[in-house]
């Protein structure tokens, strides 16, 4: 985070010891913050500073296998199934003694929001969620072929499937997650620092394993975890999401462009908002940190 941020913290949580960032006054609103793939806690570097500064109290943390979160036992499965994510936010904000706050995410970190909101929404006093509103995986449906217009831009997915992915995401992360963040953010002009500030999150001995479980099981290619099946079981009904929602995307968003038709929001059953920012690509709390504090406060 920058300058002004607190130093990392780490608590025990589930399965997970997760390393976090927490900014603000600790008796502010709870507000949690979720990146994605592949990014880490960075991107909210400027929105955390300017939520801290309305008074909220700010929670960052870094995923599942990145960054200094490392899972308490060799024995739990290395999953990055969707309700590993889920439940893993549950249990971050069971052991900050958390019993509701707002929530704020895109790509992976957007579908851990979405799905507390979803099947704990008394936990939630707020969503913001970006790119893909909805961010629940129908895994279920997942064979079916998208129009081959999006297909090309999951190429990382069924690279990700094969042994020779698994092997160019080890060998090759650095490159690869640059590559990655070009094609998904075009009109952002980041540099090489701001990258390699995230890109060290890469480095956790867990990323590659959890990565690649969650781009096989999300098609149905591999088990999850058995502990969990309860929790998909339960997304596999589509949940509704009934707590106040903000979806912002991203309109130069290289693998997910938002559409003119807005799928996600039949999804929604409660106050729900969605906003198109112009000029904008896929990592939406780093390119635009003004446009997302803005739609977390309309929610606070």
């Amino acid at each position: 985070m920058s300058s002004k941020a607190p130093t990392l913290k780490r608590i025990d949580a589930g399965v997970l010891e997760i390393g976090y960032f927490e900014a603000g006054p600790a008796k502010g609103m709870p507000t949690i913050l979720l990146h994605g793939f592949p990014y880490d806690p960075h991107a909210y570097d400027a929105a955390a500073e300017q939520l801290a500064a309305a008074g909220l109290r700010v929670i960052v943390p870094y995923l599942r296998g990145y960054g200094p979160t490392r899972f308490r036992s060799p024995e739990t499965p290395r999953s990055g199934e969707q309700a590993a994510l889920g439940a893993d936010l549950l249990a971050l904000m069971d052991a900050l003694d958390i019993p509701r706050a707002l929530l704020g995410g895109y790509d992976w970190g957007g579908r851990a929001a979405c799905i507390v909101a979803a099947l704990w929404p008394e936990r939630v006093a707020g969503l913001v969620s970006c790119g893909t509103g909805y961010n629940i995986q129908n895994i279920a449906e997942a064979w079916r072929p998208a129009p081959p217009s999006a297909e090309h831009r999951f190429w990382y997915q069924y690279y990700f499937h094969s042994e020779r992915g698994r092997l160019g995401l080890s060998e090759n992360r650095r490159e690869l997650c640059r590559l990655i963040w070009q094609l998904w953010s075009p009109s952002w002009a980041f540099d090489g620092a701001t990258f390699e500030r995230s890109a060290v999150s890469f480095d956790n001995p867990d990323f590659v394993d959890v990565v690649v479980h969650s781009y096989r099981h999300r098609f149905g290619g591999v088990p999850g975890d058995p502990a969990l099946l309860p929790i998909e079981a339960r997304l596999a009904q589509q949940p509704q999401i009934e707590v106040p929602t903000i979806v912002l995307q991203g309109a130069d968003d290289g693998v997910d462009p938002p559409e003119t038709d807005d799928e996600s929001a039949p999804y929604f059953s409660g106050c729900y908002a969605r906003r198109i920012i112009p000029a904008v690509g896929h990592n939406l709390p780093q390119e635009a940190p003004a446009a997302f504090a803005e739609a977390v406060l309309a929610l606070a």
